[in-house]
């Protein structure tokens, strides 16, 4: 049977989707984000292994998320008491206090919203789908995994310390960069600035491919 329900799929480089959700620390709304950057991540159920470790990754990198003013926000399908009792039971079990506020999305509202149900790989559960939104309410980044494979952190620390990068200094990153690295300064527009581009003092292997330290 087809699920007709309406879902959205959000777009890269518009406003995210608003939402007014309850979570583990009381009623939270994207505008309560504003002028911080916030990873907006779900998982398919409380109390299983592969979410456990992603959970208790992201927390033991909340300094670092605050460091580079960007904040976290969980979301899963359940209820706001399964939350709660999840919360404590990884810290009783694993020692880990779960510092930042989950989404109990029983009605999926928010989870249609942001395109995290995938019928093909679950009906009732969200996948594990990555929201970077910036401190202005925009989404800029979307990453998905499947139900069996956990996420990488690093990969969001550095995601978010590019598109840092990027916005304070008008340049792209390449593969892999990573803070202290050369960056990709952005292709000429037209042929007099190809042409002047060589002559720029930059690192350069030809006119359309050219890097810089900040």
């Amino acid at each position: 049977m087809t699920d007709t329900t309406e879902m959205h799929m959000p777009r890269l480089n518009e406003p995210a989707p608003d939402f007014n959700a309850v979570t583990t620390q009381g009623p939270k709304t994207l505008g309560d984000y504003k002028g911080k950057w916030l990873v907006l991540f779900s998982h398919p159920a409380d109390f299983t292994p592969v979410c456990t470790t992603e959970f208790m990754a992201f927390a033991k990198r909340y300094d670092e998320f605050r460091k580079i003013n960007t904040e976290l926000l969980g979301l899963s399908i359940d209820s706001h008491f399964s939350h709660l009792a999840w919360i404590r039971n990884i810290k009783e079990k694993f020692g880990v206090d779960i510092p930042f506020p989950i989404i109990a999305d029983l009605d999926m509202n928010v989870a249609r919203t942001y395109g995290m149900i995938h019928p093909g790989a679950a009906d009732t559960s969200a996948v594990r789908a990555t929201f970077i939104i910036d401190d202005k309410g925009v989404l800029r980044a979307m990453v998905y995994y499947p139900m069996t494979n956990g996420r990488s952190i690093d990969e969001f620390i550095r995601l978010v310390t590019a598109l840092q990068t990027s916005d304070a200094n008008g340049v792209a990153t390449p593969e892999g960069w990573q803070p202290g690295d050369k960056v990709i300064v952005p292709p000429p527009a037209t042929t007099d600035a190809a042409q002047a581009r060589l002559g720029e003092g930059h690192e350069c292997v030809d006119w359309y491919f050219c890097k810089k330290a900040l």
